[in-house]
């Protein structure tokens, strides 16, 4: 039963129309996670009150003879590998708590960027870039996750490297790549994407003052993933994005663990 349950071409029972014809062997399938660790080293953006912190509660043998551990932990929404809600450039736009399971598991759709942004650490995320993507491996489907890869998330944990600048307090220097507006409201607006993410800090590039790219996905009511990772495992069509963020319900985000299925 077992073998016969992990040979079932499964399509989870939330999944939205998009990718209900999408079916994944189990047994065929490579899990890569595309979520960097929450720990003492996690970077967030450099005006965070605060970082990631854990406390021990308990940890060692109770007064029963059994071990027993357990902790307390506390963060920002916007760090480390993360979820944003609309409603963090929205306001009326949905919480963390709000946007539909079906909205954040997805076929993923992977545009290389890596050798624009070695060229050039500002780079955004062009029509062009999303059209060529398009001539090469097909119109990206409705419900979508479509993710750039900068290979930005070889830098981490590095607040320099990967920031572009890591002066306490101070987010007028950073230096590194993102979304134009122009590929977002393509991406949101024309293909209806599901959700949108990225291996750096942040959906807008690092420059950025009106951070544009962030407004109009939230406009449109779609969700951005950031911080993540290992997306040079994933091919650049075929492979299923899973992101299930924490549920906080009046969250304008929250922490967020990402998978891809590869098959």
């Amino acid at each position: 039963m077992r073998s016969r349950g992990l040979l079932l071409a499964v399509a989870f029972l939330f999944l939205a129309p998009p990718l209900a014809a999408q079916t994944i062997d189990l047994a065929r399938v490579r899990v890569v996670d595309l979520t960097h660790p929450m720990d003492e080293r996690t970077l967030y953006w450099p005006t965070s009150p605060s970082a990631f912190e854990l406390k021990e509660l308990s940890h060692g043998m109770t007064e029963g003879g059994y071990f027993y551990a357990s902790y307390s932990f506390c963060t920002p929404e916007h760090g480390g590998t993360h979820l944003d809600a609309p409603l963090h450039f929205a306001e009326k736009g949905r919480t963390a708590g709000e946007i539909p399971v079906s909205q954040l598991v997805g076929p993923a759709v992977v545009i290389d960027i890596t050798r624009q942004s070695a060229a050039d650490s500002a780079y955004r995320l062009t029509v062009e870039d999303v059209r060529a993507h398009e001539r090469e491996h097909g119109r990206i489907p409705e419900g979508a996750i479509v993710i750039a890869r900068t290979g930005w998330s070889r830098f981490w944990p590095d607040r320099k490297a990967y920031l572009g600048d890591d002066t306490p307090g101070d987010a007028s220097k950073l230096r590194f790549p993102g979304f134009s507006a122009e590929a977002t409201k393509l991406l949101a607006e024309e293909r209806n994407a599901g959700a949108l993410g990225i291996d750096t800090a942040s959906l807008d590039y690092g420059p950025s003052t009106d951070f544009m790219a962030h407004r109009v996905a939230a406009a449109a009511g779609v969700p951005n993933l950031e911080n993540l990772t290992n997306l040079d495992q994933l091919p650049p069509r075929g492979a299923v994005v899973v992101a299930l963020p924490v549920k906080i319900a009046h969250g304008s985000g929250a922490p967020v663990r990402v998978i891809a299925l590869v098959p």
